[in-house]
């Protein structure tokens, strides 16, 4: 249905080659230019200051919740306000003992204007209807968990 493209643009930047001295900070190139820097994790001796695969599945992950979200709300003809998310991505063994980000919990705090504000339960609702569109959500064998704040 659709296709979705990054170019990946890395060069190695010290004399020697090898797992302790090798450069990790590359770029990430989207259709639409933007670069965005990033980095292995800092535990495996990347830059803190860029973005790293973990965050950014993590990030993926919350920002199509969110997406999703606010189509199923405007169908229903709810009013979002605002929608911020603490999202928490946990690198852990999965079940082949491998590492993998086995869970992610997204903690979603919205504000809801209008005359329609939706019940807990028509919020729960909005929820698991978001969890359960959501592209990247379907895409990953990662647990993700919805606790609304």
């Amino acid at each position: 249905m659709s296709e979705h493209k990054i170019t990946l643009e890395w060069k190695r930047e010290t004399e020697s080659f090898s797992y302790e001295s090798y450069n990790r900070d590359h770029v990430l190139v989207f259709e639409g230019g933007m670069r965005v820097p990033a980095s292995a994790a800092p535990a495996y001796r990347g830059n803190p200051a860029h973005v790293n695969p973990e965050e950014t599945l993590v990030a993926a992950l919350s920002s199509c919740h969110m997406l999703t979200f606010l189509a199923v709300a405007a169908k229903k003809r709810f009013v979002v306000d605002r929608y911020s998310d603490h999202a928490v991505g946990f690198l852990e063994k999965n079940q082949k003992g491998k590492l993998a980000i086995t869970r992610v919990v997204l903690r979603p705090q919205i504000t809801f204007g209008g005359p329609n504000l939706p019940t807990p339960e028509q919020l729960a609702e909005l929820h698991e209807r978001a969890h359960a569109e959501c592209f990247v959500a379907n895409s990953v064998t990662t647990e993700v968990t919805v606790e609304p704040g």
